[in-house]
């Protein structure tokens, strides 16, 4: 107490500058580097990579076309035929001119080498049996097109004509497809397919057959991917395939990878906000310091960081509240 008789006071300033700093607690966690045994699992249709889709060569009107929509075929039956009527018509006049002309031919020969001929007559007749031949070619091979047979073994998928149509060329009339090339397109994140090899086992489910599980492989991964969403195509072949499958089903793929040496720290570390994913990495002089990073995949409670990060770093897992760049922290748990 002062002589005046007033207790003396303390200023809120001073109060504060005398209380002690209160220390920022943190909990962290260490970067490592981990084998990740992933398990993603993506949807697709079941498509036939062996499809031919069957042109008319020769203009004309169909005489047959014995198979329907969903019906087998062998490889070299029948799938339709012209009525080829004026083109054997005229097939016979050509083998008539050639046969002619080969005469002629013949005769000329015999006299060239008795040098009762001249060379000019005997040049045009050889010209002629060429030309007649290759008019007879032609005629045969146009005949050749008006019957079509199955190139495989397959099923009809269309029918587009029916006996009587009269078709121009290169109309279609006919969709053949194999069964047996059965696969399913994939479009895979790009941070999976660095992870793929052909070969690869699989596990598919279609929806339209089941719940049941269908063994599979990778069978091919195409070597770009789409700039704009950053997913690769990836071709999956059922081994053996279901005989409820039909091309155009839905289907779920699951792959099981094992990606080597990645950079995981717990999800718990990783933030966000409007600049981006960050972390705060805690040096030896104990310093939180913001770190940007890129993340990739999450397995369970560990996520996988591309860029940004080493091992074997520390990073915050708990006591972000109040912590800055360059903020001094306390461990609560000494790792």
């Amino acid at each position: 107490m002062r002589l005046d008789g007033k207790v003396p006071t303390t200023s809120p300033a001073k109060k504060r500058a005398r209380r002690p700093k209160r220390e920022h607690l943190v909990e962290i966690a260490n970067a490592r580097t981990e084998t990740l045994h992933l398990t993603s699992v993506y949807s697709g249709s079941l498509r036939t990579r062996r499809n031919v889709r069957i042109h008319v060569q020769e203009e004309g009107r169909v005489s047959a076309t014995p198979h329907f929509e969903g019906d087998a075929v062998r490889a070299g039956a029948l799938l339709f035929s012209l009525d080829a009527a004026l083109l054997e018509a005229q097939l016979a006049r050509s083998v008539a001119v050639r046969t002619e002309t080969e005469s002629n031919f013949k005769r000329l020969s015999g006299l060239r080498t008795r040098r009762m001929v001249g060379e000019d007559e005997y040049l045009r007749a050889e010209t002629a049996v060429q030309v007649a031949r290759a008019d007879e070619t032609v005629l045969r091979t146009r005949l050749g097109y008006a019957k079509v047979t199955a190139p495989f073994d397959g099923i009809v998928s269309a029918r587009v004509v029916e006996p009587g149509d009269v078709v121009a060329r290169h109309d279609h009339v006919l969709t053949l497809v194999d069964p047996s090339s059965m696969i399913i397109d994939i479009q895979a994140s790009e941070l999976l397919i660095p992870s793929l090899s052909i070969g690869d086992e699989v596990q598919i489910r279609i929806d339209a057959i089941g719940p049941r599980s269908f063994a599979g492989v990778v069978a091919r991964v195409f070597p770009q991917s789409d700039p704009r969403t950053r997913q690769g195509r990836v071709e999956v072949k059922m081994t053996p395939i279901p005989r409820q499958a039909r091309a155009g089903q839905f289907a779920r793929v699951t792959f099981s990878v094992e990606a080597f040496g990645q950079t995981v720290i717990p999800f718990g570390a990783l933030r966000r906000d409007r600049d981006g994913e960050y972390t705060y990495v805690v040096d030896d002089k104990l310093i939180a310091r913001r770190r940007a990073v890129r993340s990739g995949r999450r397995l369970a409670d560990r996520v996988e960081i591309l860029e940004g990060l080493h091992t074997p770093e520390r990073v915050v897992l708990r006591g972000f509240l109040g912590l800055a760049d360059g903020k001094t922290v306390k461990l609560a748990k000494p790792q």
